[in-house]
C-alpha cells in the first residue's frame, strides 16, 4: 500500500516552527499541491499502480501541538484514519496506515522538523500558514504543499 512505503507522511504533523508562547503547528490541513510526485514515488519502489492510485488520494491531516508534544491525525479518502504521537528530540514509535511501525527521532533544525528514514530524508515547516514537506531521495525531491483549513 502506498502509505505503508511513505512513512514520512505519517509525520506531516512534525512540520512546524515551535515557539513558547504560540503553537504555530496546531489545525487541520488539506493537500493544495505536489511536484515531483511521480518520479519521487518510482524512486521509492512502488509499482506504478500503486504511485496512480496515491495521486488521487484526498488527505486531512488535523495536528495538536502541545509543547513539544504532537498528537496527528491523517484521514484518507476511503475513510481510512490514522493517528500518531510523538515527542520533538525523543525516540517514538511512529505507525504508518498499512500497520508498520518504525523508530525515529525528531529534531529541530532553524525552524524547521527534520526526520532522517532508511531512504530518504524529509524537513517540514509551516511557510505562510502552509504546511511545506519536502522529501529527499537520491537526488529527487518531492514537494507537498497543504493549505490550512481551520
Amino acid at each position: 500500500m502506498l502509505r505503508e512505503a511513505l512513512p514520512s507522511f505519517q509525520l506531516a504533523a512534525l512540520c512546524c516552527q515551535l515557539s513558547p508562547s504560540i503553537m504555530a503547528f496546531s489545525g487541520k490541513f488539506e493537500i493544495e499541491s505536489e511536484k515531483n510526485y511521480d518520479e519521487f514515488m518510482k524512486r521509492l519502489g512502488l509499482p506504478g499502480e500503486v504511485i496512480e492510485k496515491g495521486r488521487n488520494f484526498k488527505i486531512i491531516t488535523e495536528v495538536q501541538q502541545d509543547g513539544q508534544d504532537f498528537t496527528w491525525s491523517q484521514s484518507y479518502s476511503g475513510g481510512s484514519i490514522m493517528t500518531n504521537k510523538f515527542t520533538i528530540g525523543k525516540e517514538s514509535e511512529i505507525q504508518t496506515l498499512g500497520g508498520k511501525k518504525f523508530k525515529a527521532v525528531v529534531k529541530m533544525e532553524d525552524g524547521k522538523v527534520v526526520a532522517t528514514f532508511p531512504n530518504y530524508h524529509q524537513t517540514c515547516e509551516i511557510v505562510d500558514d502552509k504546511l511545506v514537506e519536502i522529501s529527499t531521495i537520491d537526488g529527487v525531491t518531492y514537494e507537498r504543499v497543504s493549505k490550512r483549513l481551520a
